[in-house]
């Protein structure tokens, strides 16, 4: 069931996703060569529960039983598209990594996610973070009281492509609120005019995940890493909004 957030509720999201975009700012800034995955995630963590809020993505359960999430952060790289684990890998000069964060404070969530060149990026990767991005607040741009969920997609599929990119459709973004996961699912491709009518305080997390070559994806024998079929990199952006009376808020915003 799609729920309307009361003004109370969206303040309280609103610091959620605040302290997602501090700590999201936190880690891209110690993103560099010789870095590993893990020590973003231990950072996380721990500048995550130091504000008193849960790690939402740590112990996950996993869709089709598999072992639960490990990790406080989806660290992603290069080839991978999201649910990366973190651990020893070192991030290298020229590599990009998507970071996907949430968090649990006061009983709401907050979620986002962005791509990080490490150093000196080829310059078509960057191409592809500039676009993904791009992507994203296009979408956002169409999140209005009275347009259908469709929008949002139709938007982000239509400028995707235009420049050449193809979009996940495995995976899309979500309603949230009390959960990380709650209706509707927001896919980033389709048609304007399909999908519930998008009302106000309706608290959605837009994430377009593009990719440099195929759409088409894989997971890996660890069951959460995804990554593209044919090795091309991809790229992931993600904020938390609300629907308000004169359009969209970013909660999310760094």
């Amino acid at each position: 069931m799609i729920t309307i957030k009361t003004p109370d509720e969206i303040q309280k999201m609103r610091q959620a996703g605040q302290l997602v975009a501090s700590i999201l700012g936190m880690l891209e800034k110690k993103v560099a060569p010789g870095v590993s995955t893990g020590e973003l995630n231990a950072r996380a963590e721990e500048d995550c529960r130091k504000h008193g809020a849960i790690p939402v993505f740590k112990n996950y359960p996993h869709p089709y039983r598999g072992r639960p999430f490990p990790g406080a952060i989806c660290a992603s790289v290069n080839e991978e598209v999201v649910h990366g684990i973190p651990g020893e890998k070192k991030l290298r000069e020229g590599d990009i990594i998507s970071i996907d964060f949430g968090v649990i404070l006061n009983g709401y969530a907050g979620d986002s996610a962005l791509t990080i060149a490490v150093g000196e990026a080829d310059p078509r990767v960057l191409k592809l973070i500039k676009v993904t991005e791009e992507s994203l607040m296009k979408g956002i741009e169409q999140a209005h009281a009275g347009k259908r969920l469709g929008a949002i997609s139709h938007a982000i599929q239509s400028y995707a492509e235009s420049h050449g990119y193809s979009v996940v459709r495995d995976f899309v973004g979500h309603g949230i609120g009390k959960e990380m996961h709650e209706d509707p699912p927001v896919p980033n491709y389709g048609s304007s005019n399909r999908g519930p009518v998008l009302k106000t305080g309706m608290t959605l997390a837009i994430e377009p995940m593009l990719n440099m070559g195929s759409d088409h994806i894989i997971v890996e024998a660890d069951q959460w890493t995804v990554k593209t079929r044919d090795g091309k990199p991809s790229a992931h952006f993600e904020h938390t909004i609300v629907i308000g009376a004169t359009g969209p808020e970013i909660l999310t915003l760094r």
